[in-house]
């Protein structure tokens, strides 16, 4: 059992965010007024894996360099891999971008770390790490974090070891989950009775990061604080909305895992349909954690599960003209994917919101691996221009939230070119934040979320009833697609994805014209 003790650290005079939250914000930030005081704990179950090392212990650090963590935080790394802290500090430098003049802090972090060895399933070895906790709380009232980066067929013995052995007994406790949440309704159902008669649903902090992303919590600004935009935010003005999310790589060389959840599990199910309620929910009736979740909640349930005739599936093959030897290799090539597999990596679905604001409005779902860009965007599509004069030369306005690269809202209009003729073209009204807020560093989505569970907060959150309704709306789809070994549509590496995509993103009132070109210098 291997356990790395620390020297004692100088403190310093440290200021949270929660400063620069409004005071009706502070109202619902559990013991908000007096957290800051009391020493916090900090433990990462699994700390010698990728997440944490290239996610959790740079998320921490960022925190603690800007002076954003609670006075006294210590942090323990726990996991089987025998090692130090030094070498663990080796394992995540190359993902901590620390500048010269930050080495001092640097230090100082690095200093208020532990690490200890222990098997998952031991509760022998939880006890040694309460015993580490407790020596670092001297008897005092304290409050622990667990984030548990860890497989999903490892929190059931995890959970039950912190309940029985590791919860603060001055303090509260919060645990920290990341998906998958389950592979369907059922595993997800029975992973949240397990943790149900565990803790209490507000100890619970299940991390979808996309939740984080600056223009994903700017959802809830843009449609409720802008009369412009909420008039107009209904079945009567809108073709269709689409939430895209396109990465330019495949697998490389993880497809083994992949292959266990597919594209519909990794991304659909979750981030896409949470981005979706919210661009659909109601106004709720106030900013409080748990009216904004209700109102999510409202809208997953006017979802019918979701059938395959309103899905796209494909996977990926080589594309042999292209230059990038890994754009030659398709989705099947990768040695760690299962032969002949039927895993898609690109899904497109159509839902539709059985209520009076969305009757009849497609909401269009599509993800996928290997494509022609990194992209994530919401784009809203209105209605062509009734009693058009223009000789069917115009275009349909869409507003666009541009969630990655580079965050950006504009709006997509049509107006006279300028010159002597009165030619039109497409143009935009462009909030590009690189161009707005030059000098601004917006936070990584992991910063503002364990943040938020320092704070208490949970409105970036996934609670179990959403869950459950999510998990309702694409179980039915999941099982049949793997019972009847759907085929998915081969697509070229760098490609748009399959046609058949296209085709049905037009039937469900979509117009592509593939002909604007959105200039911009984030770009």
């Amino acid at each position: 059992m291997a356990k790395i003790k620390r020297k004692t650290s100088t403190e310093e005079s440290l200021q949270l965010i929660r400063q620069s939250l409004k005071s009706d914000e502070m109202d619902h930030l559990e013991g908000t007024h007096f957290d800051r005081l009391l020493p916090h704990v900090f433990v990462t179950l699994g700390a010698s894996g990728d997440l944490a090392k290239k996610k959790i212990y740079p998320t921490l650090w960022w925190l603690f360099r800007d002076n954003l963590l609670p006075k006294i935080t210590t942090f323990f790394g726990y996991a089987r891999s025998n090692i130090t802290v030094k070498q663990l500090r080796e394992k995540c430098h190359p993902y901590m971008k620390v500048k010269p003049e930050e080495e001092d802090k640097y230090e100082e972090f690095w200093k208020l770390n532990y690490y200890i060895s222990g098997n998952y399933d031991s509760e022998e070895h939880f006890q040694i790490l309460n015993n580490e906790l407790q020596k670092q709380e001297k008897g005092s009232m304290a409050n622990r974090l667990f984030y548990l980066a860890l497989p999903p067929n490892i929190f059931g013995s995890v959970t039950v070891h912190i309940r029985k052995v590791c919860m603060g007994q001055k303090g509260w406790t919060r645990i920290i989950i990341e998906k998958p949440f389950g592979r369907d309704a059922i595993s997800s159902q029975h992973l949240s009775d397990h943790l149900a008669s565990l803790f209490d649903e507000e100890q619970i902090y299940r991390i979808d990061h996309y939740l984080g992303k600056e223009m994903v919590q700017n959802l809830m600004t843009l449609r409720f604080a802008n009369r412009i935009l909420n008039l107009s935010w209904n079945r009567d003005n809108i073709a269709s909305v689409q939430i895209t999310f396109k990465e330019p790589f495949g697998t490389q060389g993880r497809g083994g895992y992949f292959d266990e959840f597919g594209i519909i599990r990794d991304v659909m199910q979750n981030h896409l349909l949470q981005i979706l309620s919210l661009v659909a929910m109601e106004k709720p009736a106030s900013c409080h954690p748990n009216d904004i979740r209700d109102e999510k909640v409202k809208v997953l349930r006017c979802i019918k599960p979701l059938e395959l005739n309103n899905v796209v599936l494909g996977q990926y093959v080589g594309n042999p003209d292209s230059n990038n030897p890994e754009a030659q290799l398709g989705y099947l090539d990768d040695p760690t994917v299962p032969p002949g597999s039927t895993t898609p990596t690109y899904a497109l679905a159509v839902l539709k919101i059985n209520n009076e604001r969305w009757d009849g409005v497609p909401f269009i779902l599509r993800c996928g691996k290997a494509l022609n860009e990194r992209k994530a965007e919401v784009r809203v599509q209105y209605y062509d221009v009734p009693g058009d004069i223009f000789d069917g030369k115009t275009k349909r306005n869409e507003l666009v939230i541009r969630v990655q690269p580079g965050e950006a809202l504009y709006i997509k209009m049509m107006t006279k070119s300028p010159g002597i003729t009165f030619d039109m073209e497409e143009t935009e009204l462009d909030l590009t934040y690189s161009n707005r807020y030059k000098d601004l560093k917006l936070p990584d989505a992991y910063e503002r979320l364990i943040l938020d569970v320092f704070c208490g907060s949970q409105m970036h959150f996934v609670r179990s009833d959403e869950l459950s309704e999510a998990w309702r709306i694409f179980t039915p789809l999941l099982h049949q697609i793997e019972r009847e070994k759907i085929p998915p549509i081969p697509y070229k590496y760098g490609s748009r994805g399959p046609k058949e995509a296209d085709d049905k993103a037009k039937e469900n009132n979509f117009a592509y014209y593939g002909s604007y070109k959105w200039i911009s210098s984030m770009l």
